[in-house]
């Protein structure tokens, strides 16, 4: 059953945060068969221009957000889209053979009121400031670790600076540096989420690494006690390489909480993301430990997945807690 309070969800934006959510909020799991809004929701009819999909043109402090960057645009959708925009891993199940288990497939599924709750954090306010705090090289350099933490890692030109722009797309204040050139990220770049949790953006591995980029990932993994997930990113058209295996391997060894996010969907023709996702469904499920089994799809050209990554970040950081543990 959806929450009673949704239907306000079109109307009206969420007020910022002004404490920490509260034991028993609204974030029960929606029925598989249901997906959050196929009912509560009447938006008009047929699909938006096209127009409206494409994120805003610019860089730096004068951005404009993503059309689909809000939940109350994306719930104006038709059905069919507005799941492939916020689900995109489910959007592919009706392509799967017959008895292929589909349970990775829903592991993390919050109804609309914990996703609203999400874009509240995400989104800056007078009372509610989201900056970039400073970079590091070295932990002695690094913050304070007194906020829950949560990295991003991956390999250079994965699109890992593209993912957290979008994330912070609600607050275009904040800049996050974008370049075009593999390699660009060369220290690791602190964001403090107002009173909540921090996220760092690590430097990319492989191509153009830093020369000390195992010395710095190695210490920040082992040392960062405040860390409470690192997301690694996996190219989803090329799926893992030996640099990703490489990555896994230190996570695990390190006893790291990690889930992986398939970037660049938009890229990936159907068939080729559906073997990608299955490929490393079942490398996960084989070969790792420490891995969320769920993974996460997104495209930060076309803003899919990206409202479901940002809840699962508020989730892991302590900031939904009556979402079922992950």
């Amino acid at each position: 059953m959806e929450p009673a309070a949704i239907p306000g969800l079109t109307t009206a934006p969420p007020r910022a945060p002004t404490g920490p959510a509260r034991p028993g909020a609204a974030a029960a799991a929606v029925p598989n068969s249901a997906p959050p809004g196929s009912a509560a929701f009447r938006g008009p009819a047929g699909l938006v221009p096209v127009s409206m999909l494409l994120p805003g043109a610019g860089g730096g402090a004068s951005r404009s957000p993503s059309a689909l960057a809000a939940l109350s645009q994306v719930l104006r959708l038709e059905r069919s889209r507005r799941t492939g925009v916020v689900f995109p891993l489910q959007k592919l199940e009706r392509y799967l053979a017959p008895g292929v288990d589909t349970k990775r497939f829903h592991l993390f599924q919050p109804s609309l009121a914990a996703l609203q709750r999400a874009e509240v954090l995400f989104r800056s306010s007078r009372d509610h400031s989201i900056d970039y705090v400073s970079s590091a090289v070295r932990m002695d350099h690094a913050p304070s670790p007194t906020l829950p933490e949560v990295c991003f890692i991956g390999r250079s030109n994965v699109g890992k600076s593209s993912l957290i722009r979008a994330l912070f797309s609600l607050s275009p204040e904040v800049e996050v540096r974008v370049s075009k050139t593999p390699g660009h990220t060369k220290k690791m770049n602190f964001f403090k989420v107002g009173k909540y949790f921090t996220l760092v953006d690590m430097p990319g591995y492989g191509y153009r690494a830093p020369q000390d980029f195992v010395e710095m990932v190695e210490a920040y993994l082992q040392e960062r006690r405040n860390l409470k997930r690192t997301f690694l990113l996996v190219d989803s058209v090329v799926g893992l390489q030996t640099t990703d295996h490489t990555a896994v391997e230190m996570l695990e060894e390190f006893g790291i909480p990690y889930v992986m996010v398939l970037t660049k969907i938009d890229r990936a023709s159907r068939g080729l993301l559906l073997k990608n996702v299955l490929k490393i469904q079942d490398f996960v499920k084989e070969k790792t430990q420490g891995c969320f089994p769920q993974l996460f799809l997104v495209s930060s050209l076309e803003f899919s997945g990206v409202h479901l990554l940002r809840c699962f970040v508020a989730h892991v950081t302590g900031n939904l807690p009556a979402v079922e543990d992950s």
